[in-house]
């Protein structure tokens, strides 16, 4: 159905209609005409202009069927909907199908011809890292075109950047950013592939010429219940079950999730190309002789065919594991890593990761996105062994969100740090009391902690207590430059928080 209209429409210059993206086998029964021209994809009631085609899905808080009428008033020709109406408007054509998120997918890759066929993307998942190994990979991969981006922080459409409104979005949101970055004359595109994206189909269909697994640890439980149901949703995008096999896979062996995955694709899918990287032995992109300290990372990479020394301004040894990932990545694209790494030096780094704020203060303090209890122990543990006088950290968890990792986060914060202020990060609709006594479930030192419901007032409590040597993390929010409280979104951000009490501070003295 529809396969041998599209081609004429494309000659003619005629509108799109239904049949140009329905496909035998799709549809369980249809109300109304298929020969119905539409203007665009919709998901959001509110988003709907005349001529739209409205997809009802099926949500965690909100049923898209219950807007179908908004829809309707708003001008949209056409609704797909797991349930057909009794009675529906001779104007409007009805779709039932069996899953309208998946249909989503694959009409959305149509409508916007396959930009995933045309431009070669890499998706990297994982728990923590996605972020700066999308950003090192986009850097490394830029040269005569542009390298799209989609991500938490921004979408690099390449002609123009926009701000992230979620890390993967929806997949008719996937598909025309992709379609976007090739008509800007993108030949390749990095982007998020978060957990969720993965469940919820956002990326199904989608061809990925490399799939990248940084780690997995706790997090999401809220979402997935438990940890292997989590690591069984990541797996999926590279075992096929998305929809396509990705044509080389980057996992990192130095993660025991990792090292199950690649087994697991040895034995089921010897078809795909596996890439490992690490500082592990057997890895194929490996890390030697690393050195770490406060102002960069050297080391020594060796991949199948060569070697080089490595001078990375990231610190940690978490971003010796974020650039491996990255040059893994690029050679399993076909780049070579001796070439690319020339560039390193100029990596201005990560927005909120690890971003050092830098107002003239005798004392270090850095805006870190992390938000697990992994990830506050890699980076408190990093900071830990390269600040010569004291470590302090301020945190906070967030609301209505995982409750079970907020005393482990805590018990990260304590194991490090020689003082901590525990304060609000997003708590939405959820009490800030009831998020602190979930979090004093991990104090095991009480005289290191204290407790400030307003993040400024914490932070500022911190930078007060800050001498010359010592080094204070400001952690959860990274790049944010929101608070979320109920259904009130506040402007906030920790780094221009911060310099600007570092300046009030520094007029005092």
């Amino acid at each position: 159905m529809g396969r041998s209209i599209r081609p004429l429409n494309r000659v003619f210059k005629m509108e799109p209609k239904l049949s140009d993206y329905l496909h035998d086998g799709e549809i369980i029964a249809v109300k109304g005409t298929l020969d119905q021209p539409i203007t665009g994809l919709v998901i959001d009631s509110r988003r709907v202009v005349p001529g739209s085609l409205f997809f009802a899905l099926p949500g965690r808080r909100a049923d898209g069927a219950s807007f179908i009428d908004e829809a309707m008033s708003r001008g949209a020709v056409a609704i797909v909907t797991s349930k057909l109406p009794a009675h529906s408007p001779a104007k409007v054509t009805f779709i039932q199908v069996a899953d309208p998120r998946a249909l989503l997918a694959r009409v959305a890759q149509r409508y916007h011809r396959f930009p995933d066929r045309e431009l070669t993307v890499a998706g990297v998942t994982g728990t923590n890292g996605k972020t700066t190994v999308t950003y090192l990979l986009k850097y490394l991969l830029h040269g005569a075109e542009p390298v799209g981006l989609i991500g938490t922080i921004s979408y690099d459409l390449g002609a123009r950047t926009v701000p992230s409104f979620r890390t993967t979005p929806e997949a008719h949101d996937i598909y025309g950013m992709l379609g976007q970055m090739r008509d800007a004359g993108c030949k390749t595109a990095v982007m998020e592939v978060s957990s969720h994206g993965i469940d919820q189909q956002r990326v199904a269909g989608l061809q990925f010429g490399a799939a990248i697994f940084t780690n997995l640890t706790r997090d999401h439980l809220d979402y997935h219940q438990t940890l292997e149901a989590y690591f069984g949703v990541k797996t999926r995008l590279f075992t096929g079950e998305t929809g396509a096999d990705p044509r080389a896979a980057v996992i990192n062996l130095d993660d025991p999730y990792g090292r199950q995955l690649a087994q697991r694709l040895r034995t089921e899918r010897p078809g795909t190309r596996i890439v490992t990287f690490g500082e592990d032995a057997q890895a194929d992109v490996r890390a030697e002789h690393v050195i770490l300290n406060f102002k960069n990372t050297t080391f020594r990479l060796t991949w199948p065919g060569g070697l080089v020394d490595v001078d990375s301004p990231l610190i940690g040894r978490y971003n010796v594991s974020n650039l491996l990932a990255a040059i893994a990545a690029a050679w399993s694209l076909g780049r070579n890593p001796a070439e690319l790494l020339g560039r390193l030096r100029g990596f201005r780094g990560v927005p909120g990761r690890m971003e050092r704020i830098e107002e003239g203060q005798p004392f270090n303090v850095l805006v870190d996105y992390a938000h697990t209890d992994d990830a506050l122990r890699n980076a408190l543990g990093m900071l830990r062994a390269i600040t010569p006088g004291r470590l302090f950290v301020v945190f906070g968890c967030g609301g209505n969100r995982d409750r079970t990792k907020r005393p482990l986060m805590t018990r990260a914060v304590q194991e490090y740090a020689d003082f901590a202020f525990a304060t609000a990060d997003n708590p939405r609709t959820e009490a800030i009391a009831r998020i602190f006594d979930d979090m004093r479930a991990g104090v095991t030192a009480p005289e290191k902690i204290t407790w400030v419901d307003d993040r400024r007032r914490a932070i500022s409590l911190a930078l007060d207590m800050a001498k010359p040597g010592d080094c204070l993390l400001i952690a959860g929010k990274g790049h944010e430059s929101y608070q979320e409280f109920a259904d009130t979104v506040f402007p906030f951000d920790d780094r221009q928080t911060a310099r600007e009490l570092i300046g009030i501070k520094s007029l005092k003295v």
